[in-house]
């Protein structure tokens, strides 16, 4: 655990519950794992659950899941992660995913096909001509608990032969927690791939 965390180093603690995420200061490491002290109150973070981890490291993200071994105050224990990685040199992980979803301005709706989302944008396809100086709103669904709404800004569009148009774009009016959401729901799908392969 040495080489992944330091004292004084500050990590971001992530539990299901997203509204009750928190962060602190590294204050002891040792080979079963690390202790970090919390910036505030321990709600939602439950001994024995697991929770994402998150921080900023020299050599980029360093992103894990872990679970809390003790709690003592605002003082938490963290035990060895099983596994973790680096977050790409991207902002954002980018993974493939495939879901129908409306875009709606005005009174004006356009129907689309996802072809890979991430916390900063989505890349879709649509047979429709969308006018690229216009802002969308947008509902993604990532499962059945899950959905993000928020605004849809067109950033390019391409024309294939066929007279299908590939749009790439960003997400704006996108709040802390769906960003949140979106960045777990794509880290845990990109390491889900991976072990896979």
């Amino acid at each position: 655990m040495r080489e992944l965390v330091k004292n004084e180093q500050l990590v971001t603690v992530v539990p299901q519950d997203f509204k009750k995420t928190n962060r602190g200061t590294v204050i002891d490491v040792s080979m079963e794992g690390f202790k970090m002290k919390l910036q505030y109150k321990p709600e939602g973070l439950l001994v024995n659950h697991i929770c994402d981890f998150y921080s900023l490291t020299d050599n980029g993200y360093l992103y894990f899941e872990s679970y809390i071994q003790a709690l003592d105050n605002n003082v938490l224990t963290i035990a060895n992660p099983v596994k973790h990685r680096f977050l790409q040199r991207r902002k954002f992980t980018r993974i493939k995913f495939t879901e129908d979803l409306i875009l709606s301005c005005d009174n004006i709706t356009h129907n689309a096909r996802t072809l890979d989302i991430s916390a900063g944008g989505m890349k879709i396809t649509t047979t429709e001509n969308i006018d690229i100086e216009k802002e969308y709103k947008v509902a993604l669904k990532l499962s059945d608990e899950q959905e993000i709404s928020c605004r849809y800004q067109l950033i390019r569009v391409e024309k294939n032969d066929t007279g299908r148009y590939t749009i790439s774009g960003r997400f704006t009016h996108l709040n802390n927690i769906d960003k949140m959401t979106l960045v777990q729901f794509c880290m845990k799908k990109d390491m889900e791939t991976i072990s896979k392969k």
